[in-house]
């Protein structure tokens, strides 16, 4: 008999990891509501932002006539945006890094745990992915060590939809590196950092409407069709 591996969640402990992402963005953990002072922070890397310099100039929209942009062009490097939002203040923070990796994981987490209401706080919740520089246990007391009020959280493996950071990515990618025309990797860098200071004027908390009941629901619709599945195939 054959199952479709597209209908199973590639995480054995998808629906417990899933959840408690999910409970989090609703403001609670282990049945308890969190506290005033506690706060949840998605957090990733987004890698090899790549600086491309056209080799004739980009010609901006005007009414009438689309913008122009040259097909070739000369590359001059890649960075990597790491960056975190606080999920319910839309506050966000990021830092351009060489590479990814524990030592700049760590920066970030330094520079947003060193300041308030983070450093004070009753306990942080991050929100992360399986990626190398935050991952498993390891990860867990190494931060926990550094930071007393600092709780990891692992999502699912494979479901990077569940982290509220990627959205922010996709904004950047729209707003910032699109048509991706920078003659340089610090000018990259300048427009980066320069749009999340603008974005921290404006930004209001995502509108996140998935909730476990809903991943409860889809579950159960995953279920239903594995097991109608199992019954053609046997």
């Amino acid at each position: 008999m054959a199952v479709s591996l597209l209908d199973i969640p590639p995480d054995p402990q998808f629906a417990v990891k899933a959840g408690r992402v999910l409970d989090l963005y609703e403001r609670v953990r282990n049945h308890d509501y969190l506290k005033e002072d506690e706060y949840v922070i998605s957090a990733d890397e987004k890698t090899s932002i790549q600086a491309r310099h056209r080799i004739h100039i980009t010609y901006p929209a005007i009414p009438g006539s689309a913008m122009k942009v040259e097909h070739e062009y000369e590359r001059c490097g890649a960075l990597d945006y790491i960056a975190g939002i606080d999920v319910h203040r839309g506050k966000v923070f990021g830092r351009c890094e060489q590479s990814t990796g524990i030592a700049p994981f760590d920066r970030l987490v330094n520079q947003v745990m060193s300041q308030s209401p983070y450093r004070e706080a009753r306990r942080v919740f991050w929100i992360v992915d399986n990626g190398s520089s935050h991952r498993g246990q390891k990860a867990v007391d190494r931060l926990k060590d550094r930071h007393k009020n600092l709780v990891l959280v692992h999502g699912p493996v494979h479901a990077s939809w569940l982290n509220q950071i990627e959205i922010y990515f996709s904004i950047i990618q729209r707003k910032v590196v699109t048509p991706n025309d920078f003659p340089s990797l610090k000018e990259l860098e300048q427009r980066i950092m320069n749009f999340q200071q603008y974005y921290e004027q404006i930004a209001k908390p995502f509108e996140w409407k998935i909730t476990r009941e809903d991943l409860n629901k889809l579950l159960k619709k995953i279920n239903r069709n594995n097991f109608s599945q199992l019954q053609g195939t046997a």
